[in-house]
């Protein structure tokens, strides 16, 4: 683990601990009764949709959590707070955005978790946490940085509780 100043670099060896970490931001976030947006990047096959199905489970969504990519967005209103999940990989022109009423999205508590963000650039709000998946070795490392401070405050707590597997 690689603390800096609003800046957290934790290795994930498997999916498992990706869907850890997920589960991890959940808790948090259902403890902090605040909104937030969270950016995943990372290239295809990275495990971004593998993070978001930790974060809907650990909210206590008990069915399929799949990838938006054709839909756009996947509401799990039914949870606590209230979730979406975005994919915005198949979006042709960040405009759509405008159209579907992205920024209700964002309103109150809810919580909103975009796959691949730059392709809503200039319509989406900044991110509380944005969160970077790239290849090391047999796993990934997990960049998570914090550029407000709701974020910041939610990094620390992430990095408090972070216990990696055995031998990682």
């Amino acid at each position: 683990m690689n603390i800096a100043t609003d800046e957290l670099t934790l290795y994930l060896s498997d999916e498992l601990e990706t869907e850890k970490l997920g589960h991890i931001l959940a808790g948090l976030v259902s403890e902090s009764g605040q909104g937030l947006v969270i950016f995943l990047e990372g290239d295809l096959g990275m495990g971004k949709t593998t993070l978001s199905r930790g974060v809907m489970r650990g909210l206590g969504h008990q069915g399929a959590v799949k990838s938006p990519t054709y839909t756009i967005v996947e509401p799990y209103e039914h949870l606590n707070p209230p979730a979406y999940h975005f994919d915005l990989y198949r979006l042709g022109d960040a405009e759509e955005l405008e159209y579907m009423g992205i920024r209700d999205y964002f309103q109150g508590q809810n919580l909103c978790v975009i796959e691949w963000p730059e392709r809503g650039q200039g319509i989406l709000p900044d991110p509380d946490l944005r969160i970077r998946l790239g290849s090391r070795g047999d796993g990934r490392d997990a960049r998570l940085s914090a550029p407000t401070t709701r974020g910041g405050s939610l990094l620390a707590r992430v990095g408090r509780q972070w216990q990696p597997q055995q031998g990682h």
